[in-house]
């Protein structure tokens, strides 16, 4: 299906955290950013776009991890199988999302260590979805595309699929036609290594 009959409105965000961070040798998700920890940072960015309800998914050292979310309206489910990869918590995550709202037409993934994701990006895939009316949009950088990107939930049961170390790439893959790209040339800034994070370090961007 290339293209959807009508302008959906009700999507949720996933944001992924359950990682252990194994190439940095330290949670990412508590990396000081600007004057707040890298994932305070992405809870709010998620917070100030249009869309919930907001699923945080932790799993490594999540107990520490946790004490990161006061202030902000999430719901948060502990990845037990987070030693898998990141499609345990996409399963989960979304898993969790249809239980909260059935009628959730549709999901953003986000991953914690893209700093320079904006409130204002998230509410630009949901209007190129709205305008499109293609099932995934995605962000392209460094002449690829990749998180955060909006599926929508007639992609749900192939995301509730995926096994192992993988995202959703896959499954854009699979969808080449039914795929709406806009330009996030910062989606090249991650945090996997103490180099990656000297790149961001202090700039903390809001």
């Amino acid at each position: 299906m290339a293209s959807l009959n009508k302008i959906e409105k009700n999507i949720g965000i996933v944001l992924l955290a359950a990682g252990e961070s194994s190439r940095l040798g330290r949670p990412k998700q508590l990396l000081p950013y600007g004057n707040q920890t890298l994932l305070r940072h992405c809870l709010q960015i998620a917070s100030g776009a249009e869309a919930n309800p907001i699923v945080l998914v932790l799993g490594a050292q999540a107990e520490i991890i946790k004490k990161e979310i006061p202030g902000f309206d999430s719901q948060i489910v502990i990845n037990a199988d987070w030693e898998e990869g990141m499609a345990s918590s996409i399963r989960l995550g979304i898993k969790k999302l249809a239980e909260i709202n059935s009628a959730a037409e549709g999901a953003i993934l986000m991953v914690c260590d893209q700093p320079y994701v904006t409130s204002i990006l998230l509410n630009n895939l949901v209007s190129a979805h709205q305008k499109s009316g293609k099932q995934i949009v995605a962000c392209g950088y460094a002449g690829t595309f990749g998180p955060p990107a909006l599926f929508h939930n007639s992609l749900f049961p192939e995301l509730l699929q995926l096994k192992g170390d993988v995202g959703a790439r896959n499954v854009i893959k699979q969808h080449a036609d039914a795929v709406e790209v806009i330009p996030f040339p910062e989606g090249t800034y991650d945090v996997d290594t103490e180099e990656d994070y000297e790149k961001i370090r202090g700039v903390g961007k809001q």
